[in-house]
Parts: structure tokens; sequence; C-alpha cells
């Protein structure tokens, strides 16, 4: 997710039953940017999407290709020159970007594709795929994957399908990779596979925020469940605020994994897995610093990136071994992982 504000809040929504809208082109004033630098960057799901309109002073064209509300979003699909970008709620933050020349968007979604070099080989699960931006991404740099993406809405999958090119993810690769599409709620315990996932992409957002039950560390325990032996779990945990949204007044320098109450979550579970006599005998920031250092990792992006916060279960990867297996783009950035220790 990018927060893109006031992007789109006056363009009418069609109601579910409508099956397309007619395009609508609108031109947007770049003042409506100054306090985020349209120039520079565009914040989407807490993440940056760097403009090729970088030192330009025209204003931004976008093509509305899709408008519509469903049961669970306010869903706009806009075109621009370089990319499709998926917006939802009211919100209107940025949840898929469909690139139409580089494949990488310089946001967290970059980060997703560096899973399956830690993982065991399994099929990998994406919880809230979304446009598929990051099923986009995984195939495209390791083509013979099993991807499973579960997404709530149906509605949202139709036009990603339409305009997002999620389709042709849905067709076997040359490698034998494909993308099956699951329409449900990605924290029902109907979304496991025999035998287990290899690992879980987690992004889940509603209304600009982290979904509510990511902030119980139950949830977390639950999901570990579903991976197979040595699986992982990697997660877009958000901003750091308390329900990990993005908030200006948080330092771009204050990079304590300690902000983000989604990994605080999910350091109490992986705490309990110590031994439920552990947590009652000894205080949970004593339990906290037993598992941190080898059951959960994080890393905070840069502000040009959007500053989201990341977390990947289990232990601290060999970073020099899991550098070399990614393409450059990639390689460089998964040195930034530590093990949550206390500060």
């Amino acid at each position: 997710m990018i927060l893109l504000p006031s992007l789109l809040a006056p363009i009418p929504l069609c109601p579910p039953c409508v099956s397309g809208c007619k395009t609508k082109t609108i031109k947007l004033s770049s003042s409506n940017y100054s306090s985020f630098g349209w120039e520079k960057a565009k914040y989407v799901h807490g993440v940056a999407v760097n403009s090729a309109q970088e030192g330009h002073n025209a204003e931004p064209e976008f093509q509305v290709l899709a408008a519509v509300r469903s049961a669970y979003n306010d869903i706009v699909i806009v075109d621009t020159p370089e990319s499709r970008m998926l917006l939802l709620d009211s919100t209107h933050n940025v949840h898929s970007i469909f690139n139409k020349g580089e494949k990488w968007t310089g946001s967290y979604w970059d980060d997703f594709a560096s899973l399956p070099a830690i993982v065991p080989k399994g099929p990998i699960a994406i919880f809230g795929l979304g446009g598929g931006t990051a099923a986009h991404l995984m195939l495209g740099v390791w083509p013979s994957l099993q991807l499973e993406g579960w997404e709530i809405d149906h509605i949202l999958i139709d036009k990603a399908r339409e305009f997002l090119g999620l389709a042709d993810l849905e067709k076997q690769t040359s490698g034998g990779g494909i993308l099956n599409v699951h329409v449900g709620d990605a924290l029902s315990p109907l979304t496991t596979v025999p035998g287990g996932y290899a690992g879980i992409v987690i992004d889940l957002f509603s209304e600009g925020k982290v979904l509510p039950q990511l902030q119980e560390a139950e949830i977390w325990l639950e999901l570990n469940n579903k991976l197979m032996p040595n699986g992982r779990l990697m997660v877009n945990c958000g901003g750091g605020t308390s329900d990990g949204s993005f908030s200006p007044g948080i330092s771009s320098t204050d990079s304590s994994w300690e902000q983000n109450s989604t990994i605080k979550a999910m350091c109490e579970a992986f705490s309990r897995q110590v031994g439920t006599s552990f947590i009652q005998f000894f205080s949970l920031q004593r339990a906290l610093i037993l598992c941190q250092t080898s059951r959960l990792n994080w890393k905070k992006l840069p502000k040009a990136e959007g500053e989201n916060y990341l977390a990947i279960t289990g232990p601290l990867p060999d970073l020099t071994s899991w550098s070399a297996a990614l393409p450059d783009r990639l390689s460089s950035s998964v040195r930034q992982w530590q093990s949550c220790r206390p500060l």
C-alpha cells in the first residue's frame, strides 16, 4: 500500500452491478502533491513509487480505467504513461502497480521476490493478492513457482484480470510456474494446502491500516501453523504507528522495530512458542529478548521506498548466500535485514 492522498476523491464510483465504467482522463495540479513530493515519489500502501516525471513541472495526467464500489472496497484503476495503479478504499492508497516497462517498483513489493531463495521448495501463498504486483515480480524472478493467491474481493480480482495483467499469471509459464487465484478470507482456517506452504507473503491492509487481526499474537501462531517445516512468513508491517498506518510525524531516522505494533505482536506470538511456562514465570519483555535473537527479523525501507517495516520469521538467513542467489536489484537490499533485538 502506498499513500497517495486526495488523488481521486472527485471520481464517482459505479455500483458493483455495473460491468464497466467509461474511461475518463483527469489532470491533476502538481500543487496537490506538494506535501508528499509528486516530483520525487508517490506513497502507496506505505510504498514510494518513483515517478518518471521527476524534475518536471508538467501536470500529471491519468486515465481512469475503472471506478467501482464492491462490498469490500472502493476500487479505482488509473492508467499513466509508465504504469497502471490500483487504488482502494476511501484513502485512495495504491495497493498494486502494474509497470509497463521496468518491472521493479522501488518499494516493498520488490522485497517479496527475495523470499523463494530462503524457503524450501513448495507452494508459496500470497495473502492479500490485490492486483498481483507481488505475483508478477515473484514469477518473473522464479518462473517455476507455484503461487497461491488469496484475495477477499472478487470484483477486485475481475478488474485486475481485465486491466492489471492478472490473467496472464494464471497461465503456466515456460518454467512450469503459475498463480492460482482464490477468492476468500486469507485469515480463514481454510487457506491451507496439504503439507503446508513453503512461504507466505502477507500484505493485508484496509483503510490505510494493517488489519486489526494482525495486531493480535494468536493470529500469528495460526498463520505459522500453515507452513511446512522451515517455512517462513514475510510480512508488510506498514508504518511506525499503533495501527501500522503511516504518519508524517514518525521520523524516517527512527528505525527501531519497536515502533511497529505488528512486529511487536509477532514477537509476542513467537515468544509463546518458546513455552507457555516461560511466559508464566518471566516478563513479556524477557520473553521477547529470548525469541528475538533467532525467530524474527526485520528491516525498515528508506524514505525513498516508502519507509515500510518488513518482517521475516525464522532464523536470520545467511545474508551473503541469500544476496548471491538474487538478481542485482535485490542482492544489496537483503543485507539490511537484522534480528529483532531490543535497542
